[in-house]
This record gives structure tokens, C-alpha cells and sequence, in this order.
């Protein structure tokens, strides 16, 4: 973007506009900016601009603006981000209301949303189906805002996919939470004393997450069960180690988008039927099941777990949208009939630097595409899929 300037009457007064007393008409080249600021730490540690991606977005021709201390927490110095060409303000309220494109990972709050100008772009998980009533003013205010966890399952927008990158560290870091709490060994050991045998795992929910579980837990050297109700999973679990429950006659519910959908009422039952049998010999659960936009469907009732072994543990990555089973409390360990049943709100927040890595990754990348290098500014081109979905109308 470029703007052009006469020169002041005195022309040789050194200010900005005049650049020097030279005769000539300057041009000044302005940026596009893009501004970060804090999370609320007590909810979100991870950050939306990293060290490694800066130098990326100034190659394209950003400025990179974030608030004092922005990656303290995670044992980043703001000298790091410094030296790398960005700048630094105290005041949070001036870099949102400056920045061309705003990145954070959740919705801002209200207080911060209100300094939101027309024009301006905001990208993150904004959560359309809880925070409809904010998006809807900001909309009414001409902000373009773009929700990230609504991008398409094709293959060109892989490298965006921050619902993959995530998941895949909760599935991992659900299993090691779900370890630390069981108080028996997790691989067989065969010790002159007697043979310890192997913890049996079920994982409820063969997305990223449960793969990324199935994975870890096969390489600690449980045994390994999943289910899903899609069909396609069954292959995936099965190439990683672990065995598929199949409920007999299942329908295939996968929606075209390769999300789960709700199932029918049979097949809750007969998936109840058997999931009440096996839970009778595992020792460890890793819910996962989620359906966009609604509450986690109930699959593991109370009269399950009352069968279950005293010491089985339940780690229940669905806590925050309700949870999959009947007795989950986010943040909050919950024992009934000597089982223990686990889950948070936020578990990226014990992964926080792997986590931002990934999420700022996903985000430059997003924002490349976005982005119109020949004319300096965003293309908000509807034709493209990636944008269409993600932009939130």
C-alpha cells in the first residue's frame, strides 16, 4: 500500500512526511500489520506468533506488533522476538486497534472486542456456535473474521488444519495424564517374582486424538482396542497396533466433511451392549468423541462404569463440551466404585510450547494463502474453499 505526500512548506523540517529537504515528492510504503496480544493465562497459555514463524510473515512484507511479555510465560524473552525484527507496545488496547489482522487463539473479551475497527480481520477459534452473539456485532461492524477449526478436510489445507495439529498432542498427552494416574506398570513384565501382565486400553473415538492415543499407548506396550462409528477407522487402529469393536451391522456414519455425525438409536444401543462387555477388562479409557457445534455425546453411562475394575482409569478429552461419559467434571477428578474418571478444559495448556509451534504454523500458512503478495494486502477470494469456509458470514 502505498501513499504519496507533498513536501511541507519549509521542506527541510525532518519530520516523517517531508523525509529531508530533497525538492522531490517522497513516497512513504506502508506495512500491513499484524497484532497479537496475551491470552488470559489462566484459561490459554499457548501463543498464536512464535519466534520461528516471524521471520516468515516479514519475508511477505508484515510488521509484527505484540504486547510486552507476550511469550514470557513459555520461557520466550521478548529480546528473542526483537531481534527478529518485531515490535513491541505496553499498551494492548492501541495494538488492536491499530493491526491490520488481529491472531489470538480464542475470541478476545468484550472489553477488547469493542476496539475491534470496520475492516479489520480477526483470526482464530472463534467458536461460531458458542460466541454467535459477539461474532454477530463484529459482522454488523464490517470485521472479517475468520474461524479456523471450520476448515475443510482437503488436502490442500492440511498444513492449516489446526483441529489436527492439537488434536494430535491431546491424544498423546491424555494418555501420559491417564498413566500417571493408574497405579499399576503398563507394559507386561516378566520378573522372576511373577509376570505383571499388560494394560489393556480402550480408546473411545478413532479421530486425530484417538489415533494419536491408539499410537502412544501401543508404544508403552498396553494392548489396544478402539472403536468409532465410522467405518473407515477401522483400518487406521488397526495399521497402528490396536484391535477395531465393531458393533455388528454398523452403519457408517461419517458426514461428507469426514467428521463424525449422531448415530441412530439402535446403534447407540447395541454400541452400549458392547461397549458394557469390554469395559470389564480395561484398565484405561481415552474418551475423544466429539460432534462439532453440540454437546459430547453420553456413551460411557454409570451402570458401565459401577462394572468396571477398581484402579481402571478414564481420561475424558470431551470434558469441556460435557463429556462422554455420565459422571465427567472438567478439571476434576471424579472417582465412583474405585474408578477414576479425569478430564480438563484446556490440556494443550501442559503442552504449551509444542502446542503454539504448531498452532502458529498452521496460522502463517493460513495467512499465506490469504494474502495477495502483488497487490499487499488480503484476498478475500470466496472461489477458494479454504476462505469460503473458514470465513465466518
Amino acid at each position: 500500500m502505498e501513499q504519496l505526500h507533498k513536501v511541507c512548506t519549509m521542506g527541510n523540517c525532518g519530520c516523517d512526511i517531508c523525509f529531508g529537504f530533497n525538492g522531490n515528492i517522497p513516497t512513504i510504503k506502508f506495512q500491513m500489520k499484524i497484532g497479537s496480544i496475551s491470552e488470559n493465562q489462566k484459561f490459554e497459555k499457548r501463543i498464536a506468533v512464535t519466534p520461528d514463524i516471524v521471520k516468515k510473515y516479514i519475508s511477505l512484507g508484515f510488521e509484527i506488533v505484540l504486547s510486552e511479555n507476550y511469550g514470557s510465560h513459555l520461557g520466550i524473552k521478548d529480546k528473542e522476538y526483537l531481534d527478529l525484527g518485531v515490535k513491541f507496545k505496553k499498551n494492548e488496547d492501541e495494538i488492536l486497534q491499530s493491526s491490520d489482522l488481529i491472531i489470538q487463539l480464542g475470541i478476545l473479551s468484550d472489553n477488547k472486542i469493542s476496539l475491534i475497527k470496520d475492516n479489520q480481520t480477526l483470526i482464530g477459534v472463534l467458536n461460531p456456535y458458542e460466541n454467535e452473539e459477539k461474532l454477530k456485532n463484529l459482522k454488523e461492524r464490517k470485521v472479517n473474521l475468520f474461524s479456523l477449526e471450520l476448515l475443510p478436510r482437503i488436502t490442500r489445507a492440511q498444513s492449516m488444519d489446526i483441529l489436527s495439529s492439537q488434536a494430535n498432542l491431546a491424544g498423546y498427552k491424555a494418555v501420559i495424564e491417564s498413566f500417571a494416574n493408574f497405579e499399576k506398570a503398563i507394559p507386561m513384565m516378566m520378573t522372576a517374582a511373577g509376570t505383571i501382565p499388560a494394560a489393556k486400553v480402550l480408546v473411545v473415538g478413532a479421530g486425530v486424538a484417538g489415533l494419536q492415543a491408539v499410537a502412544t499407548a501401543k508404544r508403552m506396550g498396553a494392548i489396544v482396542f478402539g472403536t468409532d462409528v465410522r467405518m473407515a477407522s477401522k483400518e487406521q487402529v488397526e495399521s497402528l497396533g490396536g484391535k477395531f469393536l465393531t458393533v455388528e451391522g454398523s452403519e457408517n456414519l461419517e458426514t461428507e466433511g469426514g467428521y463424525a455425525k449422531e448415530a441412530s438409536e439402535d446403534f447407540k444401543k447395541k454400541q452400549e451392549e458392547l461397549l458394557a462387555d469390554t469395559l470389564k477388562k480395561i484398565d484405561i479409557v481415552v474418551c475423544t468423541a466429539l460432534i462439532p457445534g453440540k454437546k459430547a455425546p453420553l456413551i460411557i453411562k454409570d451402570h458401565m462404569i459401577s462394572n468396571m475394575q477398581p484402579g481402571s482409569v478414564i481420561y475424558d478429552l470431551a470434558a469441556v463440551q460435557g463429556g462422554n461419559t455420565a459422571f465427567t467434571e472438567a478439571d476434576k477428578i471424579v472417582e465412583k466404585n474405585g474408578v477414576k474418571i479425569m478430564g480438563e478444559s484446556n490440556i494443550l495448556n501442559k503442552l504449551p510450547i509444542s502446542a503454539s509451534n504448531l498452532y502458529a504454523k498452521n496460522v502463517f500458512n493460513f495467512i499465506e494463502n490469504l494474502y495477495d503478495r502483488d497487490q499487499k494486502k488480503i484476498n478475500i477470494n470466496l472461489e477458494d474453499e479454504i476462505i469460503s469456509k473458514t470465513l465466518i458470514k
